[in-house]
């Protein structure tokens, strides 16, 4: 059973997706970086500092119950909800253009003229043989 697993886990397509998870997963901690630390301050500044992290609707607020215990409140946050569409966006669009520029790599790659084959050394004497007989008087 182990072998099969070593097998299975070596095999190139599991690595390759092993190694695009990883990547994309420090990719979501760079976006996330700049829609939390530069865009979203950004947006807040233009709107009068109200920071979107902060949006909720409260359905019911917090309460201290009779022994005590902080009861939370019951909210809806939708704020939380936009930065992640912001997010979301970040990453579609790197996506796309990371695609979109290996498919014009790839449509230059098929457009590009195939060389000639070389010619075969057979041919290449008879045409030396025939270019001969063409001189001769």
């Amino acid at each position: 059973m182990f072998k099969e697993f070593r097998e299975f886990a070596l095999r190139g397509n599991v690595v390759d997706l092993a190694v695009g998870i990883i990547i994309g997963a420090a990719f979501g901690a760079i976006v996330n970086s700049l829609v939390n630390d530069i865009i979203m301050p950004i947006i807040g500044f233009v709107t009068g500092g109200m920071d979107f992290r902060d949006l909720s609707y409260v359905l019911k607020p917090g309460a201290t119950g009779a022994d005590g215990a902080v009861i939370p409140a019951v909210e809806i946050r939708y704020g939380l909800f936009i930065n992640l569409i912001i997010n979301f966006v970040i990453v579609a669009f790197a996506l796309f253009v990371v695609i979109k520029g290996m498919n014009q790599l790839k449509r230059k790659q098929e457009a590009a003229p195939a060389p000639p084959p070389e010619t075969p050394a057979d041919v290449k004497l008879l045409s030396e043989i025939r270019d001969l007989l063409a001189k001769r008087p």
